[in-house]
């Protein structure tokens, strides 16, 4: 599985981190079941948005916390124990960095094309050609538009989260592409030269 094959890629320097989150500069504690606290109330936030829990953000780990954590553990490869510690806390951090790139590249496509621009950043993961961490792929100079204009700061929808979760449990639209573009608008000689593999909305997946 993907997720798998990313995070072995990745927990060596995650693990070098401990806890410390990328996006918000600040150390994650191990959290559990009866814990209370704005952690909690963060990973329950990230939880909804990815559809593992259906309440609101309280910031107590109760029992639905619980078993959200423990689904997304089971889906996204990882041990099932439903503590939110420095794997579940990464992992999570990565879907919303990719989250932040589906979103910046393409909130104004269908739920396939989004999947698949989620598709082609982890096929970068995979392929020797690009960096081997998601944070390298996405930082790459010049790789992502959005990443250039400053839309990679926007906040992410639910569509977005939900498309990086179909992206990291298979599902890649895209075919296996490593590049995608928009051909009305492409203004790079190079990206014109690779080999179109086909078209989802307004982008065009190549290799």
């Amino acid at each position: 599985m993907k997720q798998l094959f990313l995070l072995s890629k990745t927990f060596v320097a995650l693990a070098i981190l401990f806890f410390i989150s990328p996006t918000e500069g600040q150390a994650h504690s191990l959290l559990k079941q009866g814990d209370t606290s704005a952690e909690v109330e963060e990973l329950q936030k990230q939880l909804i948005q990815l559809d593992y829990l259906d309440t609101d953000a309280t910031g107590y780990y109760g029992p639905q916390t619980d078993q959200a954590v423990r689904n997304f553990q089971s889906d996204f490869g990882l041990v099932v124990d439903g503590l939110a510690g420095v794997a579940t806390h990464s992992l999570l951090e990565e879907v919303h960095k990719l989250a932040k790139i589906v979103y910046g590249e393409a909130r104004g496509e269908s739920f396939e094309g989004q999947v698949a621009v989620a598709g082609v950043v982890l096929n970068r993961v995979e392929s020797d050609e690009f960096p081997q961490t998601l944070a390298g792929v996405i930082y790459q100079r010049n790789a992502f538009t959005a990443v250039h204009d400053g839309q990679y700061e926007l906040t992410p929808d639910a569509t977005a989260y939900q498309a990086v979760r179909e992206a990291y449990k298979g599902t890649d639209p895209s075919q296996g592409a490593l590049y995608y573009f928009n051909p009305d608008i492409a203004t790079s000689e190079w990206i014109q030269t690779r080999t179109v593999e086909h078209r989802i909305g307004s982008h065009v997946f190549a290799n």
